[in-house]
This record gives structure tokens, sequence and C-alpha cells, in this order.
């Protein structure tokens, strides 16, 4: 499995580049999410890869960020009928975050105006990844929709944190709070997680 690149960046268009590999050109397709970030030709980059084989080609997508390919592997393999292409269409309409809220949120309309995405495809998705995403991916969506305070975004991270770890988001927000009083406002967000867990 081929987990990343790194090495010089030779080509780049908004769905693939070319990324030279101690004298290996390795051609990656990737979303709009990542050639935003991607750096000019001839700089040094890593990309985040997912190696897709199948009976005619092997082909691999790249990504600039964790969050990201995560989301394409979730899609590809949780999803009935969404292949790689499908889903790099996803991330190139719509960035993770608002994915994840978006789901949360049974919002099909969003969905469907993704290119490749129809409404029964939109449907499918928030069936099918609506526990996965759960209210985290309301909560991460809301406060990015609302730019937080760093304050009120430090805590929004811990209670995520706890959320992942299978608290139930009212209890994780209640134990973030006690955690806060009980630490003050200096407390970092890892402070804060490790506070909650014993809160709750």
């Amino acid at each position: 499995m081929i987990t990343f690149l790194q090495g010089k960046l030779v080509e780049s268009l908004p769905t693939q580049v070319v990324v030279n590999v101690n004298g290996i050109g390795y051609e990656v397709l990737i979303p709009l999410s990542s050639f935003s970030k991607l750096p000019p030709p001839g700089s040094d980059v890593k990309l985040l890869t997912q190696l897709v084989v199948r009976e005619d080609a092997h082909i691999l997508y790249g990504f600039m960020s964790a969050g990201e390919r995560d989301l394409f592997r979730l899609l590809v393999n949780s999803v009935s009928g969404i292949g790689p292409k499908t889903a790099l269409n996803i991330l190139s309409g719509m960035n993770a975050v608002a994915f994840r809220g978006a789901v949360a949120n049974s919002d099909v309309k969003s969905l469907s105006q993704i290119s490749g995405v129809g409404k029964k495809t939109a449907e499918r998705i928030v069936v099918e990844l609506r526990d996965k995403m759960g209210a985290a991916g309301a909560l991460e969506a809301a406060s990015a929709k609302h730019a937080l305070s760093p304050e009120d975004q430090k805590l929004t991270d811990a209670t995520l944190a706890l959320m992942a770890l299978g608290i139930k988001q009212a209890d994780a927000h209640d134990a973030v709070r006690a955690a806060q009083t009980m630490l003050g406002a200096e407390a970092t967000v890892e402070q804060l997680v490790r506070a909650g867990l014993k809160k709750s």
C-alpha cells in the first residue's frame, strides 16, 4: 500500500498532479480541495494517497489532508454505489466539514447539488453515513459556519474529542464546562479532554 508520496511537484492541474519521487513520476488524481492547497510547481510536496486497484489500472488518489483522505475512504467503503470518481467529485464540490454537517443534518438538497450526485445518491449518503457522522458532524459544521472565538473553539474541540470517544453530546458538553470551571480559562484542549473524561 502506498500511503503517501513526498517529492517535487512537477505539474499541477485542478484534477491531477505529477510528483517526482526519486526520479519516478507519479500521476495522482486529486480533488479541488487539495488543488487549492498545493505549493507552486517545482516545490517539495507531500501527498497522502489511496491506491485503488482495478482490473485495467492501478490509480493513485492524493490528498493534502488526512481529513480529506478519511472522507474519501468512508465514501468509497461505506456508501453503496459510490466509487472513487464520485467520491472525488464530492470532495471537490464541498469541503469535508460542510459535508459532515450536511450528512448529520440530513441536508439532501445541498448534497444533491454536487456534480455527479443526484437526489437518490444524496439520500443514500445520508442514510448510510448519518450514524457514522452523528451529532459531532453537525456540531463541527455549526462551529465552522459561525466563526467562534478562540475560547469557544477550544471548548467545541474538546467536546468533539469526547464525543469521538463515545460520550453523548450533552454529557460531553457538561463535562467540558465543568473541566473549564475547575482548570480555568488557560486550560488547553488536551487538559480539558483529560479532565472531562474523569467527569463523565
